[in-house]
């Protein structure tokens, strides 16, 4: 009788599910209804390329249709919708130390809170009577034509949030043709994520080492890799007062964690036949459950056998050396000619924050910046991103392309970008999120969201092309 009334309710479900949902990929559940499963497969266009069904799912409508027709199965997001509550969901699967490093930042935090708080001044101002039926949400950056102004942000150590890490973000990003910017720090070696993405577009993000040769020897693979730009990151040559991990005593590069590039990487792996570079400190080192936990770690994340690693001093040899190597603080403009030379793909500054400087990249020859404060890791009390975002456009004045990092929570928030004079947006932590509690799918899910938010968004606000947005779609909110 169950199976009767299932049958007959699915067959009065099958004009309107039909209407609303297309070609969209409903769930099995549903599908495994025999009226529905019959209708579907008389009824519903078959694009062959599963990356175009995804692609023809981010719309507005689409994207609803398909979240409130699975609800009639039953079935809800698999990631929730409010980045609020994404985060307190994440929260909750996350271990302690992993959740205060992607959630922290630097000293009390309030330049995490001043992210927000410019995107909250910021209100939309709507046209309306306008004809949006037809509408596009993607944009071209660096001939590149991509389905949304949205890059995946360079996030490192991954691995904190979801076993398959990076790879899991380049699956979900090929998916969609969306741009994501390979780690410095990242979990999974930027070739093993090349292999994964086919066509799509990646960058690489570069934190500049000590070691020059290393620095080279990482753009060539980026090249080798079919990436498009590097993105050298400027803010963190040395860590921030990141009071969360301080509080736990937590970094992950000691444990391994994070340094896949590197330990991929032949000049590093070169370097560890030499010794070490002595510590900026002496601590007395004491053999206790967590510092033979700590080597443990080390041994698994170090590619190779585990039992093979557990007798060489290789994995302890490769903390070692990148703490030695990571960064350089004597970092100048003139550096920039060394990178310049030996790489013809685009090369954007990432951590610009002043006018002066967005000019002094142009002189030196980049190809684009993104106004970043490194989503408040690094300084407590610096000025928001958003904030920063006209000076430095009105100083660029179309010469480069000028992107966003930092607070971006939302379709409306890229929205509010763009009007600013933002080409293009970076995503970060939202994606770290939806990787914790539903891995690649989450990551589909949460970039299918921002696209869908975006779009309504555009369309609501009167307009149909995000090169129609200005800031006169915006009024500052009054205090």
């Amino acid at each position: 009788m169950q199976a009767l009334g299932q049958h007959l309710a699915a067959r009065r479900l099958v004009p309107p599910l039909v209407g609303l949902v297309g070609d969209l990929a409903l769930d099995q559940q549903l599908r495994e209804l025999p009226a529905l499963r019959f209708a579907l497969e008389r009824h519903t266009p078959r694009p062959c390329n599963p990356v175009a069904r995804t692609r023809i799912a981010s719309g507005a409508v689409q994207r609803q249709a398909e979240v409130y027709a699975r609800g009639v199965a039953g079935t809800k997001p698999l990631i929730p919708t409010d980045p609020r509550r994404l985060e307190d969901a994440a929260r909750a699967r996350l271990t302690p130390e992993a959740y205060a490093y992607v959630a922290g930042g630097a000293g009390s935090e309030t330049t995490i809170d001043a992210n927000r708080a410019a995107f909250e001044r910021q209100r939309i101002v709507p046209r309306v009577l306008r004809d949006v039926s037809a509408r596009t949400t993607s944009v071209e950056l660096f001939g590149r034509m991509l389905p949304a102004p949205i890059l995946m942000a360079p996030v490192g150590v991954l691995e904190l949030a979801h076993r398959d890490a990076d790879l899991a973000v380049a699956r979900a990003t090929a998916a969609l043709g969306v741009p994501m910017i390979f780690s410095n720090q990242a979990s999974v070696p930027m070739e093993t994520c090349a292999a994964a993405m086919g066509s799509s577009p990646r960058w690489f993000q570069l934190y500049w080492s000590k070691n020059n040769d290393l620095v080279a020897s990482f753009v060539r693979r980026a090249e080798a890799c079919g990436c498009d730009a590097i993105v050298v990151t400027l803010d963190t040559t040395m860590l921030g007062w990141r009071t969360r991990d301080l509080d736990l005593a937590y970094l992950p590069f000691l444990r391994g964690k994070g340094i896949a590039q590197y330990t991929s990487d032949p000049v590093f792996r070169a370097m560890l036949a030499g010794e070490p570079p002595a510590p900026a400190a002496t601590v007395k080192r004491r053999v206790t459950l967590h510092s033979l936990s700590a080597l443990l770690q080390m041994t698994r994340a170090y590619p190779g056998g585990f039992v093979a690693n557990l007798r060489s001093k290789a994995p302890l040899g490769a903390v070692q050396h990148f703490v030695g190597t990571y960064s350089r603080t004597n970092l100048t403009w003139e550096d920039l000619r060394f990178l310049r030379e030996r790489t013809k793909l685009k090369i954007l500054l990432k951590g610009i924050l002043h006018p002066d400087d967005a000019r002094r990249a142009v002189d030196h020859g980049m190809d684009g910046v993104i106004v970043s404060n490194h989503g408040g890791r690094q300084i407590d009390g610096e000025i928001a991103s958003l904030d920063a975002l006209p000076a430095i456009v009105a100083e660029v004045q179309g010469r480069i392309p000028v992107l966003l990092d930092g607070g971006v929570r939302g379709g409306a928030d890229v929205f509010k970008a763009v009007a600013l004079g933002a080409h293009a947006v970076l995503v970060g932590r939202p994606y770290v999120y939806a990787l914790a509690l539903a891995g690649e799918d989450g990551i589909r899910e949460l970039l299918r969201n921002f696209i869908a938010e975006f779009d309504l968004t555009l369309g609501l606000a009167g307009l149909r092309d995000p090169r129609e947005i200005t800031t006169e779609a915006l009024a500052a909110a009054r205090s």
